[in-house]
């Protein structure tokens, strides 16, 4: 399955790149278990940075961030078998969660519920 690593970025930041880089280390930190279950891990980050500097963006939510940063997310949610909701509050995380349900996807929130694919 492709599964969507979903949970907080930004939120609870107040902007500080360091917390941000933080976040994101968070995500990333299951991306290599739910590849050894024999799924493909995608964090829609992963592909909003690189839009987000060829877009010029200089910071968390100016015009280019808001442009592409959620966007990127529910576009990726049309290709994706599934969500893993990491805990935490997040807004965009949490509509993730409301976009995989009503699209009929499953949403699994502990790395421990997530099956092994099948070989």
């Amino acid at each position: 399955m492709l599964i969507l690593i979903a949970g907080p970025y930004r939120s609870g930041t107040n902007d500080d790149p360091e917390l941000i880089a933080q976040n994101l280390s968070r995500l990333e930190a299951v991306a290599l278990p739910l590849f050894r279950l024999g799924h493909i891990p995608m964090i829609g980050e992963w592909v909003a940075l690189p839009l987000l500097h060829l877009a010029g963006s200089k910071k968390p939510g100016d015009e280019a961030y808001e442009e592409i940063l959620y966007p990127v997310a529910h576009r990726l949610l049309s290709k994706c078998d599934a969500v893993l909701r990491l805990e935490g509050a997040s807004k965009g995380a949490d509509e993730d969660v409301r976009i995989a349900k009503e699209r009929g996807l499953k949403v699994y929130y502990s790395l421990d519920d997530v099956p092994h694919a099948d070989k």
